[in-house]
């Protein structure tokens, strides 16, 4: 079973997330996926829109840590590496793709899942989703551009509330702080997104694609650079012994005891 499924209809290329066991939780396998959909979508004159949603209860539930880590010759958790060829080609290719892109949120989007959902154009979401920046559960610090994506949505405060506290962000809520452009009844959110990718399929793709070029100038050097600068710093923090406690915790199912070191 592939890890994501493709379809192409209407002038839409639906992108699922395909791991509904796992809660869409993101691996190496997928990033391979998502980076060659994104290409294959753009070189088709029959795709005007891209519409990314979750298959099951979830969107995406973050990085699968059952997966385990790539290490470097060191023997460290390779964090940096893993970010840079897993986690980046995806968050760019949203992006810097000229076409636009709908992000369906069914269900939690957590950690990269929510850096994820937020690199779209528009974010609908199901009234019972939620996104978390998970990352200082295992501490970390957000990446896959969540340091640059939040506070350009939401300002340095309240993006400092959610990564730092590590708290849910209700569809309610994302919506009052700018995160959603809509919310919708779980029922109704791929009626209503698919509404929405529909009706920029049908519009004018060259004045899209020239929009999202223009915006991508002023923020897509700093948004690269952030992107590197969050693969260093989560790679500095995957030898501390907070992070070693977080995943022990996460995989244990119990609250992390941290000791700042």
């Amino acid at each position: 079973m592939s890890e994501l499924a493709t379809e192409v209809r209407d002038g839409v290329c639906w992108l699922r997330l395909n791991r509904p066991e796992r809660r869409n939780a993101w691996s190496a396998a997928c990033g391979a996926a998502m980076t060659e959909a994104l290409l294959r979508a753009e070189a088709d004159p029959a795709v005007r829109a891209v519409l990314l949603t979750g298959n099951g209860d979830a969107f995406c539930a973050g990085v699968d840590l059952r997966d385990g880590f790539e290490q470097t010759p060191t023997g460290a958790p390779d964090l940096h590496g893993m970010h840079r060829r897993h986690f980046v080609p995806t968050i760019l290719g949203l992006r810097t793709l000229a076409l636009p892109v709908v992000t369906a949120v069914n269900g939690p989007a957590v950690g990269f899942g929510a850096s994820l959902a937020m690199a779209g154009d528009f974010l609908v979401m199901a009234e019972s989703a939620q996104l978390r920046l998970a990352f200082v559960s295992l501490g970390l610090n957000p990446d896959s551009g969540g340091t640059h994506l939040l506070p350009a949505l939401v300002g340095r405060q309240r993006a400092t509330e959610i990564a730092m506290l590590g708290e849910p962000v209700t569809a309610a809520r994302a919506l009052d702080w700018g995160i959603a452009h809509r919310v919708v009844p779980d029922a109704e959110l791929e009626a209503a997104a698919g509404e929405l990718a529909a009706r920029l399929a049908a519009g004018p793709s060259k004045a899209y694609a020239a929009i999202k070029r223009a915006f991508n100038a002023g923020e897509r050097p700093s948004l690269v650079e952030q992107l590197e600068l969050e693969g260093e710093l989560v790679q500095s923090l995957a030898e501390t012994e907070d992070f070693a406690e977080g995943v022990a915790a996460f995989q244990d199912r119990r609250q992390p005891k941290f000791v700042g070191e």
